[in-house]
């Protein structure tokens, strides 16, 4: 079976004044529609604000840059809406069919990436965004008659309320509007929503190396209620991530730097063996192995499994499965005893994350 894995950039889906929004099709990638997964950017400009909308998936973001307020309201009728502080840094987590505005009140652009899970939406691999305000609205698609019995106004007070924005999907507020959207009122509160996940204590750390920080529905539990965990990555220059494998689909997202990707796949061959670069993105299927290596520079990454558990399968280091079997090693890997007893040492003193030899 041929799979296509190559690495993509975005394409631009929506651009203005406000912002733009950045999306990996699926006509471009068929592996995200096979896989049921789908990826998109979102970037907002200073006092430019997102319409209230809802999604067909559940999701997983990471701020990249900036900060911004994000009005959020589930479909839990318990609970009320919840006002949020997003900064550099920061994961968010979004179960499908809740709402959520918002509004950059920084000083630069803020950027957020979103890691998706497509196997109840529309479109498997595509995230479908319903807006609830603005010329693709349902505002403006329900008729006039259907929109004043329900808000019980005039019809012409209809035609208002459901006419009177132009904008699609972005707007650029103006001085005065921006000193109407408040601030939460403590930034660093703790919700349901988010966790910081640069902050977050890392479960790899390699002097030389680089990091790993992994999120699971047990440390946060947003996303064992959405079905996703989150790692990042970060890999300093020529230092290498171990090859390893999950029984379920891995999505990743390059943040910066540039290095190589190998995925091994069926019939004992490498299905990818490619560079990679800032802002692209790969996905690596089900139960396929990988491995990445940084270049000069460094690379980073963050990436999402579908599965709160995020359960891995290590082929090196002390955690390897390879481990399990040390008495039938020598057989199945048809080397000496003395190299036999060097491997084992190795891989019992090992890391997932390895730095460069010198």
């Amino acid at each position: 079976m041929e799979m296509e894995l190559s690495p993509k950039f975005p394409r631009t889906f929506f651009e203005s004044e406000a912002g733009g929004y950045y999306n990996w099709s699926s006509a471009d990638s068929s592996i995200l529609s096979e896989a049921k997964v789908a990826a998109g950017k979102f970037v907002l400009k200073p006092q430019g604000s997102a319409l209230p909308h809802y999604s067909d998936c559940s999701k997983i973001g990471y701020v990249l840059q900036g900060v911004c307020t994000v009005g959020l309201v589930s479909l839990n009728k318990k609970d009320k809406m919840s006002f949020v502080y997003l900064k550099k840094g920061d994961i968010i987590g979004s179960p499908q069919g809740s709402v959520s505005w918002w509004y950059n009140h920084g000083d630069s652009d803020f950027a957020i990436v979103f890691l998706a899970e497509t196997s109840k939406a529309h479109l498997p691999g595509e995230i479908t965004y319903f807006l609830l305000t603005g010329p693709i609205g349902y505002l403006s698609a329900f008729s006039p008659e259907f929109i004043a019995k329900t808000y019980r106004i005039n019809q012409e007070q209809a035609q208002t309320l459901s006419g009177s924005q132009q904008d699609a999907m972005l707007i650029k507020l103006g001085e005065e509007q921006a000193k109407s959207i408040p601030l939460p009122h403590d930034q660093d509160a703790l919700n349901k929503w988010t966790k910081n996940l640069d902050r977050s204590l890392p479960g790899v750390d390699v002097k030389k190396g680089g990091k790993s920080t992994t999120l699971t529905g047990g440390e946060f539990l947003l996303l064992e209620e959405i079905g996703l965990s989150a790692n990042r990555l970060e890999l300093e220059a020529n230092a290498i991530r171990t090859p390893n494998y999950a029984t379920d689909t891995q999505v990743f997202y390059v943040v910066k730097g540039s290095g190589k990707v190998q995925i091994f796949g069926l019939n004992g061959k490498l299905v990818l063996d490619t560079e990679v670069e800032t802002d692209q993105l790969f996905v690596v299927p089900r139960f396929l192995m990988v491995s990445l290596l940084a270049g000069g520079e460094g690379m980073e990454c963050f990436s999402v499994l579908t599965s709160a558990r995020h359960d891995i399968g290590e082929l090196a280091g002390k955690d390897s499965v390879l481990n399990t079997i040390p008495s039938f090693l020598q057989v199945v890997l048809n080397l000496t005893p003395e190299f036999t007893q060097v491997f084992k040492q190795m891989q019992e003193t090992g890391t997932v994350i390895v730095p460069p030899m010198n």
